[in-house]
């Protein structure tokens, strides 16, 4: 899967379709906004102010003259903090509000894409950590940049009143410093900046696979090759962080510089202005220290645009897992016909979408309260045809006639770092204490529904993990109709698997019943075997 970053008219579309999906969301928008403007005009405000208000108390004028001016003064001073507050709130519930929403629709889109089955540690970088690059978008790229731009032009405005020539120079240094200097560090940084998001991808990937194969890795003397990989890639993330923090500390001297011409610059037109007798002396320390409120605005602009940059490449990211093409039309392609008893195949055609046909033709009959095991070399494509019965893949051809309620049974199904309870209701969200309690009975569970489990069932054994499996199938409000059972003895002893089995058909005996197995002692306990091969489009061996 290629990392491309999200275009501008796609980040910003990706923003305005999430903003109007909350709450009052527009109004959130512009009340953060709002703040951002207020808290930068409180700091310019109170720079200026205080200038004046020094100046003028040097003239040692009557106390009332100062009076208002010295309750402006402690007015911005107080709402600067006020107003950064208020902003900060809005805005980030604004922004986490948005991240909520895409990081949903990106779990809600990973349900049925065929981004399943690629790299996992990479998929989990993107739902996690390049979904929040939204939030960065927002509060550090966007409230800044818009609020900037207003305070830019309406100081500039307020200076013209005392020294065009200076409201002149302070808006071409801020240009200088708010948009020019962002820009080139954006520039200069761009590539260490689009390296480091795929990077962190590749790193957890890395870990994940590492940490999940420790012992594989061990035994077969490859953790020293594979720790070497990760190191290789953690050096490649530092030297993208280090790129991009050498580029910020240049662009902060670059800002700095210009802040100091504009503070050189106004004391040599505002002295001018003053010894020609057009301005009054007191108004000169106004033009000196106003741009060094701006520069408080500009300082973290240069980190802004490296912002992003990162974001439209986390965001593009995001973009291609909601952009992936669907297997399926919904959670069931086959249609939920109540009156259908029994499953029914006419020469159905089984493949993943963009992938081929591995089976053409097929021809299957399976009666309520029989058993047929479906046999085959690995790869031939016996999970394929049980999740195109289940309807989460569309059949290349043909027709499946199935009941409304198929329970599945798979070989390792996924086990929550939760209780066993919330474990089972899985099957059945809405089901009480009772329904499990019997669900577990049913399945020959005899565990304390409050335990907690280990991450991927870490605590229990493989018996223990495949009866949640089938207490998930049985909590269900009915019984299902049809059983999909994939290799349900795999990884489990003798002993257990037939008394998982006695406990299954037990539960289940009106179902009909599809068994994917390599157990012969499974095969023997099916009324008939089906070998797929007949029907196999590629050899496999």
């Amino acid at each position: 899967m290629s990392d491309r970053s999200a275009t501008m008219p796609q980040v910003i579309g990706l923003t305005r379709s999430l903003i109007p999906r909350m709450p009052r969301g527009w109004l959130r928008f512009t009340s953060s906004l709002a703040m951002a403007v207020l808290t930068a005009v409180s700091s310019i405000g109170l720079m200026g102010l205080s200038a004046w208000l020094l100046s003028r108390a040097a003239e040692h004028p009557p106390v009332m003259y100062l009076t208002a001016a010295a309750v402006g003064v402690r007015f911005f001073g107080i709402g600067r903090g006020v107003f950064r507050y208020l902003e900060r709130l809005v805005g980030h519930e604004l922004a986490f509000r948005m991240q909520s929403l895409l990081r949903m629709d990106s779990y809600a889109k990973l349900a049925d894409t065929t981004l399943l089955g690629r790299r996992l540690g990479d998929l989990l970088v993107r739902v996690i950590a390049d979904v929040e690059a939204i939030v960065d978008l927002l509060v550090r790229v966007i409230m800044p940049f818009c609020s900037a731009m207003v305070v830019i032009a309406g100081t500039s405005v307020l200076l013209a009143l005392f020294s065009p020539g200076a409201a002149l120079l302070l808006l071409v240094t801020s240009l200088l410093s708010g948009v020019v200097i962002p820009w080139a560090a954006q520039r200069w940084s761009h590539a260490a900046d689009i390296r480091a998001i795929p990077a962190r991808g590749e790193l957890g990937d890395l870990v994940r696979e590492m940490t999940l194969n420790a012992t594989d890795l061990v035994a077969h003397q490859m953790g020293e090759k594979r720790l070497a990989e990760l190191a290789q890639v953690d050096d490649d993330l530092r030297a993208a962080e280090a790129r991009g923090a050498w580029t910020r500390g240049v662009a902060g001297a670059g800002q700095l510089f210009f802040t100091g011409m504009t503070v050189v610059g106004g004391l040599v037109i505002g002295g001018a202005a003053v010894v020609s007798g057009q301005m009054p002396g007191r108004d000169l320390a106004i033009l000196v220290l106003v741009p060094l409120a701006m520069h408080e605005i500009f300082a973290d602009f240069s980190r802004a645009a490296q912002t992003l940059t990162r974001s439209r490449s986390a965001l593009g990211r995001v973009l291609q897992v909601l952009h992936a093409p669907a297997i399926g039309t919904g959670d069931r392609v086959v249609d939920q016909d109540a009156t259908t008893v029994g499953l029914v195949l006419e020469g159905v055609g089984v493949g993943w979408p963009d992938a081929g046909e591995i089976l053409a033709g097929v021809d299957l009959h399976v009666a309520p309260g029989e058993r047929v095991g479906i046999v085959g070399a690995s790869g031939l494509g016996k999970t394929t045809l049980a999740v195109t019965i289940m309807g989460m893949i569309p059949p290349t051809a043909g027709t499946i006639s199935a009941p409304a309620s198929i329970g599945y049974l798979a070989q390792d199904a996924h086990i929550f770092a939760t209780s066993v309870a919330e474990n089972i209701r899985i099957g059945n969200k809405n089901a009480s204490d009772k329904q499990v309690a019997r669900a577990m009975e049913r399945a020959g569970l005899s565990l304390d529904p409050e335990r907690v489990i280990g991450e991927l069932g870490a605590t229990l054994s493989g018996g223990e993990a495949q009866r949640i499996a089938l207490a998930r199938v049985l909590v269900a409000d009915r019984i299902p109709e049809l059983m999909i059972l994939d290799e349900p003895t795999e990884h489990l002893d003798r002993q257990s698997a037939e008394a998982l089995l006695d406990d299954l058909f037990a539960a289940t005996n009106q179902a009909a019943m599809v068994v994917i197995t390599h157990d012969h002692d499974l095969m023997s306990r099916c009324d008939r075997i089906v070998d797929l091969s007949q029907w196999a489009q590629r050899s496999v061996r």
